[in-house]
């Protein structure tokens, strides 16, 4: 049985991946624990009420489990109420098999993105780019774009670039003054950051870098060292692009040091900005039925969503 299969009334077990585990006590005291539970189908929230003292410190993000339990509705969101889980051993080297895939593969994703590269005709912004893809290339395929909200799965952050990609190259047909090159290095490095931000491409978390300094900060700085190794560090192309990363997040309040100071800048910001909500919404609203309200979603100004019955 598949997550997405789940109804409410459901009785009986599934085997997940465990990607968040909180420990939690309840007004009246009793312990309790909170799930995020995954597989390839989808994620879905589940409470383990009444645990033993022994369960409370026997789960960690990363397991593969076995839950028994029923499926409720909570607030019009069906929860996993768990009476037992089990340890499933042996299964850590398939973990890959719990996790949602995108909708690229890791090849399509590659010949997308290199294309974009091959066509730059600015030698600076070229070489920059190419050589920070050189030393990432391995983890920029794999990497989520974010722990969570948005691309959230393996080769999120890929599939996230190359959708803004795909948008700047609209948006530059629109506003012929913008200059092509320079928004679409700005797209393609403006979360690489996040590869030492994150730990990992699954179950991750931040690392003591990616608390410390923020993948904004981070990127900007190589961005920085490598125009100096290549020799092009005091070049308008290298301090342009530098601009870009530290803007992105448009506003101070979102972490951006300083605010879009040129075109390019501002338009990465506004699409960086739509493919991450639109990503968010769609993913709150997949399991809603078609009527009905979403709870509140935090990253989006804590608002509901509703979902019609247009369809597309």
């Amino acid at each position: 049985m598949k997550i997405k299969e789940l109804q409410d009334g459901f009785k009986g077990s599934v085997r997940v991946l465990l990607t968040n585990v909180n420990r939690g006590v309840t007004n009246k005291g009793a312990p309790y624990l909170s799930f995020m539970l995954q597989d390839d189908s989808g994620v879905l929230d589940a409470k383990y009420w009444n645990v033993s003292e022994e369960a409370l410190h026997s789960f960690e993000a990363g397991q593969i489990v076995d839950v028994y339990g029923d499926v409720i509705t909570h607030q019009k969101q069906l929860q996993f109420r768990v009476n037992k889980a089990t340890l499933v051993e042996g299964e850590e080297s398939m973990i890959l098999d719990y996790v949602p895939a995108g909708p690229y593969t890791q090849e399509e994703l590659k010949e997308g993105i290199y294309g974009y590269i091959d066509s730059f005709e600015n030698s600076i912004l070229k070489d920059i780019v190419q050589a920070v893809m050189k030393r990432h290339e391995q983890d920029f395929f794999v990497y989520p774009a974010a722990m969570r909200n948005h691309h959230d799965f393996v080769g999120g952050l890929a599939t996230h670039v190359l959708g803004m990609l795909q948008m700047g190259e609209s948006v530059c047909r629109q506003y012929e003054e913008l200059h092509r090159d320079l928004l679409l290095a700005g797209i393609l490095l403006h979360d690489v950051g996040k590869l030492v931000e994150l730990s990992g491409a699954i179950v991750t978390e931040y690392t003591m870098q990616g608390k410390l300094l923020g993948h904004i900060s981070i990127m900007q700085a190589e961005i920085d060292q490598i125009a100096t190794e290549i020799g092009v560090a005091e070049s308008e192309e290298a301090i342009l692009l530098r601009h870009m990363v530290l803007s992105h997040h448009g506003v101070y309040e979102y972490g951006s040091p300083v605010l879009p100071m040129i075109p390019e800048a501002e338009v990465l910001y506004l699409l960086d900005n739509l493919d991450a909500r639109m990503h968010t919404m769609k993913k709150t609203l997949a399991n809603i039925a078609e009527g009905e309200f979403s709870q509140r979603v935090f990253a989006l100004e804590n608002r509901m969503l509703y979902k019609s019955k247009l369809g597309k």
